[in-house]
């Protein structure tokens, strides 16, 4: 057992798809398929079901989550001597399920310490603790509560949620709009997991209704385009409303008083950051999050 396995491991307990994670690994996927069964031997235990698509067991879970801790151990001992040797200030690792919030910190923080490496991930609010944990990432900025133990969190701003509409829309020039209004409208939303759909989802089943679901998407930036294009409407986040993505739409605040996010800022508690995250840290924490998105 060792660590490239290890590493080949998480990567496919991760993605539970052979052909995928051996693309991402770049590795043949028989030389994968072996691999893992080599691993499971040496366990005495299978960790993966494979009866149709490929899905890792709970023993599997259970293995995954030690090994990213030991992983995510190894690789913040690297990081920290690199730094200390180098006298230099590392990279930062972000995680975010948008970075249309962020693009402003981001940006000056690139301006401020062009020199620092950051890696931008996507991630899901469900696989934030897990990746902290595992200290796959440096920091996560979530748009919804991640109820762990083991992180630390700074909260950012409260953000109001109103429906977008195309302009010729029914709804389009009300100052406010009622979900109940809302029923029977065909929605574009983001899958099941991400926070717009907890939330819409949530209004709905409070009043014993089901969104009518047209099409769901990946990409927030989509979502939009799709709304202003007349295919339906969709809950879009107060920050976003002033996007160039959002111009041909129209934003209409929602009444309910738990229509709106809170985006928040965490970080594993006993997690080594290295002194560019906690820059970056620093600069998100600081910013102005009163002021209009651009």
């Amino acid at each position: 057992m060792d660590l490239n396995t290890l590493r080949q491991f998480v990567v496919v307990a991760r993605l539970e798809h052979l052909s995928r994670a051996a693309d991402e690994l770049r590795v043949a996927q028989p030389s994968l398929s072996r691999t893992i069964s080599r691993l499971e031997s040496e366990l005495g235990a299978p960790l993966f079901e494979r009866a149709g698509r490929l899905r890792l067991n709970e023993t599997g879970r259970l293995f995954r989550d030690y090994v990213e801790r030991s992983l995510g151990e190894l690789d913040a001992g690297r990081r920290a001597v690199a730094e200390a040797v180098s006298e230099g200030v590392g990279g930062v690792r972000l995680a975010s399920e948008t970075f249309l919030t962020l693009t402003g910190p981001l940006a000056a923080f690139k301006r401020a310490h062009p020199s620092i490496e950051v890696g931008l991930h996507w991630t899901p609010a469900e696989d934030m603790a897990r990746r902290l944990r595992a200290q796959d990432v440096d920091l996560c900025v979530a748009s919804q509560p991640i109820p762990v133990e083991g992180l630390e969190s700074v909260r950012l701003f409260e953000d109001p949620v109103g429906v977008g509409t195309p302009r010729d829309h029914r709804l389009a020039g009300r100052a406010s709009v009622s979900v109940d209004e809302l029923a029977g409208e065909p929605f574009i939303t983001a899958r099941k997991g991400h926070w717009i759909r907890r939330l819409l989802d949530r209004l709905f089943a409070a009043r014993g209704l089901t969104p009518r679901i047209v099409c769901e998407s990946d990409e927030p930036s989509a979502i939009a385009q799709l709304i202003s294009a007349g295919l339906g409407v969709g809950l879009v986040p107060g920050f976003a409303r002033h996007s160039a993505a959002q111009t041909a739409g129209v934003w209409i605040p929602v009444d309910d008083p738990g229509c709106r996010r809170t985006v928040t800022l965490y970080w594993g508690a006993d997690s080594h950051l290295s002194t560019a995250a906690r820059l970056m840290r620093a600069t998100i924490t600081g910013w102005d999050w009163a002021a209009p998105a651009p």
